[in-house]
């Protein structure tokens, strides 16, 4: 049985760094043990990273969140000490974007060739770049059983990680440990 794990955007920028969220902070060590058990498994591990340029305040984005983040080859851009190791094994997919485009485009060429029988999602924001991927990764396998490990996610404020994970579900994606109440 192939599974694949996808771990979005656990970088230094999103956690302790320019965007510093205290609920990614929170989510490392449950990040961490959610890989390694994956890894035991013998599940294949997949990473992206967020990627800007100098242009950031140029782009779309920029303009919307004007606070430059993840600059490719700086600190923030990196993926966090805790997770390195297990980058360093994976494939990575740097994307300009919420949705990392190529990583839909390897799913699809991957599953030709040896069928995926399984997609679980963790990582950061839940209601940004989570979604994103989970939704492209259900356009490339529309057939394929996905999920999002809430435990293993975190938004920008717990009331919109909640939100994402149920437009999630709306869309025929599994939400493990479903948090009941958003905190206030």
């Amino acid at each position: 049985m192939r599974k694949l794990l996808i771990v979005v955007d656990m970088q230094n920028d999103f956690v302790t760094g320019t965007l510093r969220n205290e609920e990614a902070i929170a989510i490392v060590p449950t990040v961490v043990e959610k890989i390694r058990a994956a890894k035991e498994a013998g599940t294949e591990v997949i990473f992206t990273r967020d990627t800007h340029f100098e242009d950031y305040m140029e782009t779309e984005e920029g303009r919307n969140l004007p606070v430059p983040h993840c600059l490719k080859g700086t600190e923030g851009w990196e993926i966090i000490d805790e997770l390195k190791a297990f980058a360093e094994e994976a494939k990575i997919f740097d994307k300009v974007t919420f949705g990392a485009r190529e990583l839909g485009a390897y799913l699809a060429e991957e599953n030709e060739a040896e069928k995926i029988d399984e997609v679980e999602l963790i990582g950061i924001c839940t209601d940004i770049c989570v979604i994103s991927n989970a939704l492209l990764t259900k356009a490339f396998l529309p057939n394929i059983p996905m999920a999002v490990d809430a435990a293993c996610c975190a938004g920008v404020t717990p009331a919109t990680h909640k939100t994402a994970l149920d437009a999630m579900k709306m869309c025929q994606i599994q939400v493990t440990n479903y948090p009941e109440q958003p905190e206030e």
